[in-house]
């Protein structure tokens, strides 16, 4: 008898993997992540009905050809793929949502999260807990520049008021009933690792060691960094709004200190000499203040625009999944790719 029809109330567990152009690391992350999946049903740790959600988010190459033969190939699978790219966030979220299980954890393809994490998040959530973040230990295989800024940006959220985990990406567990309660989230403008930490259920942290990404480009270059950074801002802190405030007091009560400077010298002093400098760098500065204020401004106005529409944020075009139960713990399946996942005994340490 396998563990799972011993155990109907076995963990099902889904994993959530947003892909785009990842053709060159897609047949090694389905193998790691298939040979987990089978060592932990073959130990009695999750159901034998557990899955691989791969979501291709408009891919333009040999990525959504390479899932359909990983379901063909009968292996635990499923394919969801996307009308267009909708981005990172907007992909994570339509696989979290599309997933059937009672956890669900999200990863990236690039195999820079440690696999044997997962492990330890299922411990966290047979313990009781909903929502079990991914840290990273530190960022070593990060670029000098890339962890600086990182560093600052969590500063910068923290400074701004909003919660967030320190250190953590999109790598986490969420049971089921924390899925729902993402799920009534309907903002369009996404920032996910904001979201988590407002539904407030009992969570915990697993810390791991960031890897090298095994193939393929970074998909979130500098651009795509800046406006995740404005969209965690403006999505959830009004303190820059207060801030334009604060500075418009400020420059006020200046230009009216220095109104009465000017006018006290013009009319009780003959020290007042004609310049260009006292009238074209107030102007200058003044018109400075205002850009900024206006383009701080006009950066709510434009995520208040998008979220007004209320548009989809994304459309499924398909998916592909075998019509009968696939058994996670193939054996087929797990010499794929023998010895990359722990023994038995090994799990949890």
């Amino acid at each position: 008898m396998r563990a799972d029809e011993a155990h109907p109330n076995m963990t099902r567990l889904a994993i959530v993997v947003p892909c785009y152009n990842e053709e060159a690391v897609l047949e090694e992350t389905s193998g790691r992540l298939v040979a987990l999946l089978g060592r932990l049903v073959e130990c009695g740790r999750i159901h034998a009905e557990s899955r691989l959600y791969f979501v291709d988010d408009g891919s333009d190459d040999a990525t959504w050809p390479m899932i359909c033969r990983f379901v063909e190939r009968e292996m635990p699978v499923v394919g969801v793929k996307l009308s267009r790219n909708c981005g990172h966030q907007n992909a994570l979220l339509a696989g979290l949502l599309a997933a059937r299980g009672d956890a669900i954890v999200s990863i990236d393809a690039d195999l820079q999260d440690e696999l044997g994490a997962i492990e330890r998040m299922v411990d966290a959530f047979a313990a009781g807990a909903d929502i079990v973040y991914g840290v990273r230990r530190q960022r070593r295989v990060d670029s000098a520049f890339k962890r600086l800024s990182a560093r600052a940006f969590y500063r910068l959220l923290a400074l701004l008021g909003v919660e967030s985990i320190d250190g953590h990406a999109d790598f986490r567990l969420l049971s089921r009933r924390a899925v729902v309660a993402l799920a009534q989230y309907r903002e369009v403008n996404l920032y996910l690792r904001g979201m988590v930490p407002m539904i407030g259920f009992k969570s915990a942290i697993v810390e791991y060691e960031r890897q090298p990404r095994f193939a393929g480009q970074t998909k979130y270059p500098l651009r795509r960094m800046i406006s995740l950074a404005l969209d965690a801002i403006t999505s959830f802190s009004a303190v820059p709004l207060r801030l334009i405030a604060g500075l418009g007091l400020i420059v006020s009560v200046f230009s009216f200190a220095t109104t009465l400077w000017v006018l006290g010298i013009r009319l009780f002093t003959d020290l007042s000499v004609p310049g260009w400098a006292s009238t074209v760098l107030p102007i200058y500065f003044i018109g400075g203040i205002q850009l900024l204020a206006l383009g701080i401004i006009g950066e709510y106005v434009g995520k208040t625009y998008a979220e007004t529409k209320a548009r989809p944020r994304y459309f499924i075009e398909a998916i592909q999944e075998r019509a009968e139960p696939v058994d996670t713990a193939d054996a087929s399946a797990v010499r794929a790719h023998p010895g990359s996942v722990p023994d038995c005994s090994q799990l949890g340490s």
